[in-house]
């Protein structure tokens, strides 16, 4: 990792995120991940993230058939042990997944701490 700030967005989320897993942050347009880490051998969020491309980009698909005037914030996929949050950026050009175990996390704790720590990502990139 390359980027100071996603470095300390990374160390911020692990440090903060009860249940954290993991996390990574992928561009819309290449599907490249910008930053990828997690805290089990057995979860890749890379592969987790370029299935979540698809689906981001299936619900972007669907608003514009709709003509809705909307932007995707965030989408939340919940598991029997687990709360996966595809996180869209307000520009387009990115989007942060996280994985939290839900035994561990409060859905609206996680939110708020996302939303807190993704200030200077969003800056940034």
């Amino acid at each position: 990792m390359a980027n100071n700030f996603l470095e300390q967005f990374l160390n911020d989320m692990k440090e903060n995120v009860p249940g954290f897993i993991a996390l990574s942050v992928t561009e819309i347009d290449t599907g490249v991940s910008l930053l990828s880490h997690t805290e089990k051998a057995d979860f890749d969020p890379e592969i987790a993230s370029t299935f979540n491309l698809e689906v981001a980009k299936a619900k972007m698909a669907a608003i514009s058939a709709l003509g809705l005037k909307s932007k995707i914030q965030d989408i939340l996929i919940t598991l029997d042990s687990q709360i996966h949050i595809i996180d869209m950026a307000e520009n387009g050009d990115y989007f942060i997944y996280l994985a939290v175990d839900s035994s561990k996390a409060n859905l609206g704790m996680t939110r708020a701490l996302l939303k807190k720590y993704k200030k200077d990502v969003a800056k940034n990139l």
